[in-house]
């Protein structure tokens, strides 16, 4: 990546965080393991350093690792200046480098899904024009849109979220949040998915607070969604991920809403380590579990959980603070298993709230997701 630039202005879209800095030939990624201290951006010039963002999680959420690699690539080919091959090549440039990018987070099923459409774009505009400019200008073009469409489908989850989630309680002029990891601004290219849904109940004014868990190792939880809850005056407060059965069981929260990096054709849903625990605890205590995340988060060519890939993370990350990046704090020689997600069943998740709408089940456990994303 190219050398850190600070931008005084570039943290702020209106009112909204922004992660994605983008404009034609040109684009920033706030590094996130430098928050909530410093506000840096990265220049990301080519596909190379896309890749490196987000292994590095200098971007992470899964929506927002799909843009990133896809606008990383534009860059690329942008400002790509001897290029002389023809459409076919062009076409297979931009396979071979979608796929070394899809190598970055393989549990991501947004960042798949978004190359696997890239690819059909460029192979359709590769197969009927005369020069490869074509298809590298359809390639931006398409990528462009992934960019705009993911702020409207944040938006739409957020409404159907709140809408859904007031229906549901009881009381629903009071409604207390759990929320896990970061699922706002800075996990999309803007608004969120599941603090997106927390964000509309807040605008709505039914939100009497929203709890975020610190989210170990890495603590997305409170590096980054507290400090999008602090920065939109939502009222929040941060709990130890090893407090969240207590503050259930002393009737402080209302629901629980996470966001999702895949989730299979049952409904099991893959999301950060620890959101399993939380989908547990809040069967055990009555308390209706949410999943928020697009339908690009949706993998019908995965029957059930199981078949989920599972990232590990670099033992660093639970062995030094600051997510592997301090001083070391656990005895040396001690092995370590640090997977990033676990898979939550869908028989503990009371319902998928997408940009069309929420799926809800179907009988006692299961969830008719085909049907449901067929007819979307």
């Amino acid at each position: 990546m190219a050398p850190e630039s600070n931008f005084s202005d570039g943290i702020e879209s209106g009112n909204s965080l922004q992660a994605i800095c983008y404009k034609r030939g040109s684009l920033q990624l706030l590094d996130q393991t430098k928050l909530p201290l410093q506000s840096t951006y990265l220049n990301i010039r080519d596909s190379t350093d896309g890749w490196h963002a987000i292994k590095d999680m200098v971007v992470r959420g899964a929506p927002a690792i799909a843009i990133a690699a896809a606008l990383s690539l534009a860059v690329e080919v942008f400002n790509l200046e001897d290029f002389n091959g023809t459409p076919d090549e062009a076409c297979s440039f931009l396979i071979m480098k979608l796929e070394y990018l899809v190598s970055s987070r393989p549990t991501a099923v947004n960042l798949s899904d978004a190359a696997t459409k890239l690819k059909q774009i460029a192979a359709k505009v590769a197969a009927t024009c005369s020069d490869s400019k074509s298809v590298f200008e359809a390639y931006i073009e398409a990528s462009e849109s992934m960019l705009k469409d993911d702020v409207d489908s944040n938006k739409a989850i957020g409404s159907h979220g709140a809408a859904f989630i007031q229906h549901h309680l009881e009381n629903s002029t009071r409604i207390s949040m759990l929320t896990h990891c970061n699922t706002g601004s800075l996990a999309t290219a803007g608004y969120g998915t599941a603090l997106g849904v927390i964000r509309s109940l807040h605008t709505e004014g039914v939100l009497e607070r929203a709890y975020c868990t610190e989210t170990r190792p890495f603590n997305q939880g409170s590096r980054l969604t507290a400090f999008e809850l602090v920065h939109d005056n939502i009222p929040a407060t941060l709990i130890a991920d090893s407090a969240a059965a207590a503050l259930m069981k002393d009737g402080k929260v209302n629901a629980v809403v996470v966001g999702a990096d895949r989730v299979a054709a049952n409904g099991d849903t893959a999301n950060k380590i620890g959101t399993y625990s939380l989908a547990v605890s809040a069967k055990y205590h009555n308390i209706p579990f949410f999943v928020a995340a697009p339908l690009t988060s949706v993998d019908l060519s995965l029957s059930s959980g199981e078949a989920i890939v599972i990232e590990e993370r670099s033992p660093k990350e639970l062995l030094n603070t600051h997510g592997g990046l301090g001083e070391q704090v656990a005895a040396s020689g001690i092995s370590v298993w640090n997977p990033a997600f676990d898979v939550t069943p869908a028989s503990l998740i009371s319902g998928i709230i997408t940009e069309k709408g929420v799926i809800t089940k179907k009988g006692t456990d299961a969830f008719d997701i085909k049907d449901f994303v067929q007819k979307a």
